[in-house]
């Protein structure tokens, strides 16, 4: 296979969903007795029947993830550059045609939040943007890395699908990872939801994470935004994208989110509703099907919900995170782009952690490391 592209077009959202929502008890028992497992025991995990063994497979999950990881828990924060966007996306606040103030940080205040986030603890960072290429181009973050870089170890960005010649040049001047989320593997529905701009590109889109390996980023980010489609199924074509792209890149790392469709000015509802129990099972579902992916619990989530779900299977937590470019220190009431839910600081959330035997961890590779993996 050359791409992620081939593997997809051999598989049809409809028959994938039957087969979820078919599998049986017995296809659970047998997928929890596994050591190794496959992508038909993860369609057992995240089925309907699945559910009804929460209790073994958070034990399982639990246990996975504290024998591969420890008790550590990795704490970053984003900062949002800018919020201008050239696309058209119906559940998003940067969207094109929402009447927003739009803003993007100067080399001033870049360095103004960057000082506020270290000065928090922070010594990993995730940029993020708008999707505009005539405004937040490659040029623009190189300048915001070289700003930033000697006071972060680790810069990941988040930002729009770019060339692989381009993410080579972005990885040169320092960039870590790279977190790029299809929002939904639904090619119809994706479709209908973005209908301007060149996300509405679906397989371009598809196709960033081959792009990203190829040009040799030490970490690539997956997810889906939870309640476009049946999370269910989504959350499969997560589980088939991973599964190729660990064994196409091996070098690389991975990631996976899975951010809950949350309010914005004029926004979306859920198309489909996950409960905290569902994302519960998916959370351990990922861990039990692989062992070694990072996975992130972001602040969209409520402080009850994440005082616990950090023991059942998370490696990552974003913390005291703002949403809305200069929301730490330059313009706290600019437009977020969607609302948070936990909004305790670092501080907290490192004393929880501690309170609870974990170790916050403030950055994620140390680039000496890296440097002898690859030699």
């Amino acid at each position: 296979m050359t791409s992620f592209k081939e593997v997809f077009e051999t598989y049809r959202w409809e028959q994938v969903k039957e087969e979820i929502y078919s599998k049986r008890p017995i296809d659970v028992e047998l997928a929890l007795s596994k050591n190794v497992r496959d992508l038909e025991d993860y369609k057992a995990l995240v089925s309907p029947a699945g559910s009804e063994y929460l209790e073994d497979m958070v034990r399982l999950s639990q246990q996975e993830t504290l024998r591969r990881f420890g008790k550590t828990i990795q704490l970053f924060a984003p900062m949002y550059l800018s919020n201008e966007c050239q696309n058209i996306c119906t559940y998003c606040g940067f969207s094109l045609n929402n009447k927003i103030k739009r803003k993007t940080l100067t080399k001033n205040e870049i360095l103004k939040e960057g000082e506020c986030l270290k000065d928090k603890g922070f010594k990993h960072i995730l940029l993020v943007t708008g999707e505009a290429n005539n405004i937040v181009d490659v040029d623009y973050f190189i300048s915001a890395i070289k700003l930033i870089r000697p006071h972060f170890d680790n810069i990941s960005l988040e930002v729009q699908p770019l060339d692989e010649v381009e993410y080579r040049k972005l990885i040169s001047h320092g960039i870590h990872s790279v977190l790029v989320y299809q929002e939904t593997y639904n090619e119809t529905d994706y479709k209908k939801h973005h209908p301007k701009g060149k996300k509405s590109n679906f397989y371009y889109r598809l196709d960033t994470p081959d792009r990203l390996g190829r040009a040799g980023i030490h970490k690539i980010g997956l997810g889906v935004l939870i309640g476009l489609e049946d999370w269910r199924v989504d959350s499969f074509f997560v589980a088939l994208h991973l599964e190729y792209l660990e064994r196409t890149y091996w070098k690389t790392k991975f990631t996976i989110s899975f951010p809950r469709l949350r309010p914005f000015s004029g926004g979306l509802p859920p198309k489909v509703e996950m409960n905290e129990r569902e994302l519960v099972q998916q959370i351990a579902a990922y861990r039990l099907f692989n062992n070694e992916v990072e996975l992130s619990l972001s602040t969209r989530e409520t402080q009850h919900f994440r005082n616990h779900a950090f023991k059942l299977g998370v490696t990552s937590m974003s913390a005291g995170s703002k949403t809305n470019p200069g929301g730490y220190a330059v313009e706290k009431q600019s437009l977020e782009q969607f609302e948070i839910s936990d909004e305790r600081g670092t501080s907290e959330i490192s004393q929880l952690l501690i309170n609870n035997g974990y170790e916050p961890v403030w950055k994620d590779w140390d680039k000496v490391f890296d440097d002898a993996y690859k030699s």
